[in-house]
């Protein structure tokens, strides 16, 4: 009998939906059993740990919820190195993840014809240490400390309340962006794979998937092994952002292909790394070194 796993957060925006629209219906199919993780309120590195103990060889794990849901469901079968199938659906504000996979609803999953792709992800070292996978995108600068205000419990009691919940993200984001673009520098002075960069840069993108942040359009470089495209661009100046995020949404995000970048600063950094959703803050590194994973995910893309 075929194991599938439900991972979700019950503190997630849209839990309600994803009890009626997945954990009640998968607990009526025949031939599975089914088990479930419940993302605890510690952080991704005990939750990634936690579940990669549970998973076993020939498991179906099904991310129900957004993209940082999805960073602990890869991330726990990549650090289990167990022969593990993922599946995602889009119950996040973003949804990246699910959107790179095409799969919107557990029917979509559960079809006959779903194909079984190999997905490569990005993996990120920070001053040589291993850092985490990342299966849609890793900004460093501007952009990923901006995401920083979906984790205040305001901001997260307007998302949990459903009303306007996308305008409420965008408009927040827009609101962050004036008030603090020129407050000070987002990236210190850098070399890119041993480049300089321009003074001023703000922010920089690998990008792995099909889109980032839902509305910015991607590729499929999830599927090739070797290769991903990443951006560097002063985005502190408005009508760079706004031609970037034109081109973004109506053709793809502007990229160069490379099989791997090492962020070199000249001088002890801070910076704020983001990957799908989640950021963080790092204190006094020299070096971000992302690359293409050895490792793939087995992923059910519809």
């Amino acid at each position: 009998m075929k194991r599938t796993l439900i991972v979700y957060n019950p503190r997630s925006s849209r839990y309600a939906d994803v009890r009626t629209e997945v954990i009640d219906k998968v607990s009526k199919l025949k031939g599975h059993l089914i088990g479930k993780y419940e993302v605890t309120p510690t952080n991704l590195d005990d939750n990634i740990a936690k579940l990669a103990k549970l998973l076993k060889d020939d498991d179906l794990i099904i991310s129900a919820g957004g993209d940082a849901t999805g960073i602990i469901a890869s991330n726990a079968i990549l650090k289990s190195s167990k022969d593990v199938t993922l599946a995602a659906l889009p119950y996040g504000n973003f949804n990246d993840l699910a959107r790179t996979l095409g799969t919107k609803t557990l029917d979509d999953i559960m079809k006959s014809d779903s194909r079984i792709t190999n997905y490569y992800p990005l993996e990120i070292f920070v001053d040589g240490k291993f850092f985490r996978y990342a299966t849609c995108y890793v900004t460093i600068g501007m952009t990923a400390e901006a995401v920083q205000i979906y984790d205040s419990p305001k901001m997260r009691a307007k998302l949990k309340s459903g009303f306007g919940r996308k305008i409420s993200s965008y408009t927040n984001l827009a609101g962050w962006y004036f008030k603090h673009r020129h407050k000070h520098i987002f990236i210190p002075e850098f070399k890119l794979n041993g480049v300089l960069q321009p003074a001023k840069t703000t922010d920089y993108a690998a990008v792995n998937g099909r889109s980032m942040a839902r509305v910015m359009k991607g590729g499929e470089d999830y599927r090739d092994p070797t290769h991903f495209r990443h951006e560097t661009d002063r985005l502190a100046n408005f009508f760079r952002l706004a031609k970037l995020m034109l081109r973004s949404i109506f053709s793809r995000i502007p990229g160069t292909p490379t099989e791997g970048d090492i962020l070199e600063f000249a001088h002890p950094a801070n910076v704020t790394l983001q990957a799908e959703g989640e950021s963080i803050k790092l204190e006094g590194i020299n070096k971000i070194e992302i690359r293409k994973s050895k490792k793939c995910l087995k992923t059910i893309e519809n």
